[in-house]
């Protein structure tokens, strides 16, 4: 008996001391791993602390105090001053207060279109308190963005992130100046992708990122960044019945501004492509009708003549199910796509047809249905002028047997709409100088002063139409 109680308290004494020794040994392991993470943070600089983290942590990050610094260095205030009238001693004017985003150490800046409109000048002030006059390079009204310059080298600036990539429920921060408190950082996550909320009244390219980050007025043009401190986002939107930030905030996708400013850098307006067909969102009633176990895809509603679907074979009745091997689940799922691509561009999509899977591989168009890359310049002297004016594509010059200049808008009550011209006019000279691009007759327009007599045609007019103006 006395043996059997010596032998199990011996045992109970081992037991006792192997947990002790494991709990000991355990919790000198976490404090060598926590003081080894000490040392490593000391040492190193902020891009090393950010790779440790992607390289052991897979959920938040502790704090975002490495992107928000990288962010709010590259984010600017932005003042928009519209003249109003003239007063008896100063010119009445208003200012519309903003956010831009510094994407390059020359200066480029982009925005939202909304901010800078009609603006007669915008001033930019950097987060170190330096204020510069902008250049409007470009601006694109369908995806709301616009591309400034300011004349400064070595700035700092946000790099591109890939939107397409963001998942839902990834932190997100937002980097702007609302109510004019400048360079504010919010943070939240990603609330869902490829939104739509139709403020655009159908017009634009919507396919918004939906976060939580607070965004209040001031933070338009602003930048949506991830944990990383890449551009993935530029802040636009909130839906609120009080004007001020309810819950829900959108962005524009990276992938979409990258290719709208690529394109104003390089051709001064946006090289949209079309794939020629009208698409509605696949319903629940519309699924059944075509015998569908699954609600997702975008239906083809019709197919334009001579357009890059119909070279291809795609017909009205298709439900278009993915694109460059993306789930095409819908319509801005669809216009984001196209968003990315230029007049030329080969895309690859998968349709249902009849029940089949058919795979369909299209060359885009622009909207004259060739793959010509025309862009619309809307330079300051066009803007003020009051119209729009684009390159002839090759069939048109072929067609018309003629070289010119298109004006593709006209703004009322404008200095070329008080001469009544309409869209459709091919201007061929300028105080009787030929002109065949865009760029020669924005050059001598700059260069005239007084009268200016324009000579052109209209398509199913006889003879040369001339418009006079003062300049």
């Amino acid at each position: 008996m006395n043996l059997a109680k010596t032998i199990l308290t011996a045992l109970l004494c081992s037991v006792s001391c192997l947990v002790v020794y494991h709990f000991v040994c355990n919790q000198k392991q976490i404090i060598e791993i926590q003081d080894d993470l000490s040392r490593y943070i000391a040492r190193t600089d902020g891009q090393e602390i950010r790779s440790y983290r992607e390289a052991h942590y897979h959920d938040a990050p502790d704090d975002f105090v490495i992107p928000a610094n990288q962010a709010r260095r590259a984010v600017v205030s932005v003042k928009a001053i519209k003249i109003k009238g003239r007063g008896y001693k100063n010119d009445r004017y208003s200012k519309t207060n903003a956010s831009g985003v510094i994407i390059s150490s020359n200066g480029y800046i982009i925005t939202n279109h909304h901010v800078v409109e009609d603006a007669d000048n915008i001033e930019v002030t950097l987060d170190n308190k330096r204020e510069y006059d902008c250049q409007m390079i470009g601006y694109d009204r369908s995806t709301d963005l616009a591309l400034l310059k300011i004349e400064e080298e070595n700035l700092d600036f946000l790099r591109w992130g890939d939107s397409d990539s963001l998942q839902i429920g990834e932190w997100v921060l937002a980097v702007g100046n609302p109510f004019k408190l400048n360079a504010s950082v919010t943070a939240g996550i990603v609330s869902a992708k490829g939104r739509e909320i139709n403020i655009f009244d159908r017009q634009g390219v919507e396919s918004f990122i939906q976060t939580d980050a607070a965004i209040n007025p001031g933070n338009s043009g602003g930048a949506l960044i991830n944990t990383n401190g890449q551009l993935i986002g530029i802040n636009t939107a909130i839906l609120t019945y009080s004007g001020k930030y309810e819950g829900f905030s959108f962005a524009i996708p990276s992938t979409i501004v990258r290719k709208v400013v690529n394109d104003l850098r390089e051709y001064g307006a946006v090289q949209r492509a079309w794939l020629g067909v009208g698409i509605l969102d696949l319903d629940d009633q519309r699924a059944k009708q075509l015998g569908l176990d699954i609600v997702e895809g975008v239906y083809i509603d019709l197919v334009e003549k001579n357009g890059a679907a119909q070279k291809v074979g795609i017909r009205s009745g298709d439900v278009i199910i993915s694109m460059e091997n993306k789930p095409t689940l819908s319509k801005p799922d669809f216009l984001e796509v196209i968003s990315q691509k230029s007049p030329g561009d080969l895309i690859e999509l998968t349709i249902l047809r009849n029940g089949k899977r058919l795979t369909k591989k299209a060359t885009l168009q622009n909207q004259l249905n060739t793959t010509d890359l025309i862009g619309v310049r809307k330079d300051q002297i066009l803007t003020k002028l009051g119209f729009e004016l684009r390159e002839l594509a090759s069939k048109e010059k072929q067609d018309l047997n003629i070289e010119g200049v298109m004006v593709v808008s006209i703004q009322k009550n404008s200095t070329i709409g008080e001469t009544n011209m309409e869209p459709g006019y091919v201007v061929t000279s300028i105080n009787n100088e030929r002109v065949k691009t865009v760029d020669q007759l924005i050059s001598k327009l700059t260069a005239m002063d007084g009268l200016i007599r324009l000579k052109g045609i209209y398509e199913h007019y006889p003879s040369e139409y001339p418009y006079e103006f003062y300049k």
